[in-house]
């Protein structure tokens, strides 16, 4: 007799939604940033001008592109590269061309070249804007407008990227952030004699949305552990208060600079000493 064949079942996959698929991680903060630039520049005029910002962009994912294709040996997602760009192109202010391109090129290649341990430690716009402020001083700034009295963007942005950042599982590190800056500046208002309004308006500019919804929540740049990612968050607030009390027009930027790396090299150094730690308490056996 023979026995009867076992059928598999095989569980059917329900298809995703094209709208959910167009809220994929890699979609929805590319849209987030769109969004804060047309707010901005329809509202305040923050753009030197369109064509920089798209000089900014193309320079950004060329550069991505042709570096991950002879480091990685694939073309690279152009999500992080657009991202980037248009964060050059809003933040950086000159008047000339040639500092769009540079910054974004250095901010890019700062991914495969500025590396440790087979990962990079800058956030790619923080590290080309930084470096451009320090280098080219005579020809470049940041931005410093805000949004003035109008809030009505600052709520979409705000409720747009907290739904994002909420959905991958990073809100915790924007919500320690601002959380800091705004009691650290009651404290600077204390402190140097400022109104308080005066200490915690630049929260409402485009700068610090790009701030808190991409660069210190960039997820190849921040530490490992919830608890780790919190504290490297108010450390960042909290350098950036003392920088504040010295005047530093770019605090946020600068802080962010400093504290982002040392986070990540602390890390691996006790990821490092933790697996020498457990490879002495587990020896290999010797071969015969």
């Amino acid at each position: 007799m023979t026995p009867p064949v076992a059928v598999k079942q095989t569980a059917e996959v329900p298809s995703v939604p094209r709208w959910k698929q167009m809220l994929d991680s890699r979609f929805a903060p590319p849209v987030l940033i769109t969004l804060i630039l047309l707010a901005g520049n329809l509202s305040f005029g923050i753009l030197e001008s369109y064509q920089k910002t798209l000089l900014a962009i193309v320079t950004s994912i060329a550069t991505e592109m042709v570096l991950g294709r002879i480091f990685l040996h694939k073309w690279p997602h152009p999500a992080s590269a657009y991202i980037t760009g248009i964060s050059v192109g809003i933040l950086l202010r000159s008047p000339a061309f040639w500092p769009y391109a540079l910054c974004a090129a250095l901010s890019i290649t700062s991914k495969y070249v500025l590396r440790y341990r087979g990962r990079h430690i800058w956030n790619p716009s923080n590290f080309g804007i930084c470096a451009m402020l320090v280098v080219a001083s005579a020809s470049v700034a940041g931005l410093s407008i805000q949004w003035g009295n109008n809030f009505a963007a600052v709520i979409v942005i705000w409720v747009l990227g907290s739904l994002i950042l909420w959905r991958a599982k990073r809100f915790h590190i924007t919500a320690v952030y601002v959380v800091s800056f705004f009691l650290l500046g009651f404290l600077r208002a204390r402190i140097i004699g400022d109104p308080w309004q005066s200490e915690i308006s630049p929260m409402t500019g485009p700068m610090y949305q790009l701030f808190i919804f991409f660069m210190i929540t960039d997820p190849k740049t921040t530490v490992r552990t919830r608890t780790g990612q919190c504290v490297v968050a108010f450390a960042i607030a909290f350098v950036e208060f003392l920088m504040r009390l010295d005047q530093s027009v770019y605090a946020p930027l600068y802080a962010l600079f400093w504290v982002g790396p040392t986070a990540l090299f602390v890390e691996m150094w006790i990821d490092s000493r933790r697996t020498r730690a457990g490879g002495a308490l587990n020896p290999q056996p010797a071969r015969p």
